[in-house]
């Protein structure tokens, strides 16, 4: 039991490193949002890529794809870095 406990909290580590890996690409690879964001556009967008797109992960096109469909639905401050 020990062993798949350890194992989950790993797995876990690993998907959250990931998730703010892709983020930090995410924000970076943007045409509209290459090397201008800031943390606090990353944290307005982080719940929304787990909430609307996490199926996405890892693809950081497909990501960014997900969120720009999903434009309605983002909260006010993620769509707002979306927004020229």
């Amino acid at each position: 039991m020990k062993s798949r406990s350890l194992l989950a909290a790993i797995m876990g580590r690993a998907n959250t490193a990931a998730a703010l890996a892709l983020l930090l690409a995410l924000f970076t690879t943007g045409s509209a949002l290459a090397g201008t964001a800031t943390p606090e556009q990353k944290k307005a967008c982080t719940p929304d890529v787990y909430r609307l797109c996490a199926g996405e992960i890892p693809n950081v096109r497909a990501i960014i794809s997900c969120l720009r469909r999903q434009k309605a639905n983002l909260s006010e401050a993620c769509r707002a870095v979306f927004e020229p």
